[in-house]
């Protein structure tokens, strides 16, 4: 029964920079990107925070993947995937 089973929708993915890992199975994660301003034409960063769920063990400064999902609590609607790059 396992092969009629519907593929899952897609779902966002982003690559950020772990800040925080002092919450029990939740890191918070650091999303940049870059954007030129409307106007001026400067290329502008700008930073995103979110909560995700880390089942894996982050540590702070790591890069890690995470994904979009269900709502988990009042913050959290992202988990961790996988660690891209682990800190040094």
């Amino acid at each position: 029964m396992a092969e009629t089973q519907e593929p899952r929708n897609n779902r966002k993915t982003r690559v950020g920079i772990v800040v925080s890992n002092k919450m029990q199975k939740t890191v918070v994660v650091r999303i940049e990107r870059r954007v030129q301003h409307p106007l001026y034409g400067k290329v502008v960063i700008r930073t995103e925070k979110f909560k995700a769920h880390d089942l894996i063990g982050c540590d702070e400064g790591d890069r890690v993947e995470i994904m979009e999902t269900r709502p988990l609590s009042k913050d959290k609607r992202w988990r961790v995937t996988q660690i891209i790059e682990k800190v040094k």
